[in-house]
């Protein structure tokens, strides 16, 4: 069944860091939108390849919860020559984008009762952020521990949020750590597969949820299936 068209409007375009904005839409048609946390939505651009221009769609997860229907928030990671990327960082406030209705399969199993493992590489965190705000917005007890792996300094956002959550709430924890930091971090340092394998306690009991390359979903699957994990506990998405 094809998914509807939907249209929305640019509230809010900002810098994350010098190659990641924070894309706010308010829906328009329709004035609010129903979904899952994880879901995305998929935005008609204009594609050259070859001299021949067509419009094709571009999935990008919904950063934001779903309790707030009346706005989603995308993460764009600024790609050269990527036409999604490239698109979308160009548009201002006021102006209308065209794109499906929020689907896709990457969603929690809030039936389960069991703690949570959440591991991300770069913009992964959007679909990831928009589960840990679910979870304490419907008032969760699950345990929930995030790792998420940037490369450097210029490179984090959304740290002051997550650790403002982990202080607000006893079950939240969570690592940001950084693969080449400078002098000057304080924080973890390494690959998010690094701290896994040196920290992580028992698995068996936990559901994972991964998203980003797929070098590093590859790794963590493997890692969580050697220290015990069902890989029917593993779920992923990769981006890139």
């Amino acid at each position: 069944m094809p998914q509807p068209l939907c249209r929305g409007r640019v509230i809010e375009s900002k810098a994350l860091t010098y190659d990641v904005k924070q894309i706010t839409v308010r829906p328009v048609v329709p004035p609010q939108l129903q979904f899952e946390a994880g879901q995305y939505i998929s935005i008609e651009v204009m594609e050259t390849r070859g001299g021949v221009s067509r419009r094709n769609n571009r999935p990008y997860s919904i950063a934001s919860p779903p309790e707030e229907k009346e706005m989603i928030q995308l993460c764009v990671n600024l790609v050269v020559g990527g036409p999604g990327s490239t698109y979308l960082s160009r548009l201002q406030v006021g102006e209308e984008i065209e794109f499906l209705y929020p689907l896709g399969y990457f969603t929690l199993d809030e039936e389960s009762q069991s703690d949570l493992l959440f591991v991300a590489t770069g913009t992964g965190i959007a679909p990831l952020r928009s589960m840990i705000h679910h979870f304490f917005n419907i008032g969760s007890q699950r345990k929930v521990t995030l790792y998420w792996g940037l490369r450097s300094d210029r490179d984090v956002y959304f740290a002051d949020e997550f650790r403002a959550l982990a202080e607000n709430h006893p079950t939240f924890r969570f690592v940001q750590t950084l693969s080449q930091p400078t002098e000057q971090w304080r924080g973890a340092r390494g690959r998010v597969t690094h701290h896994l394998r040196e920290e992580a306690g028992p698995v068996e009991d936990l559901e994972a949820y991964l998203c980003g390359n797929g070098e590093m979903i590859k790794e963590v699957r493997q890692i969580l299936v050697d220290k015990g994990m069902n890989r029917k506990r593993v779920h992923y998405e990769k981006f890139y």
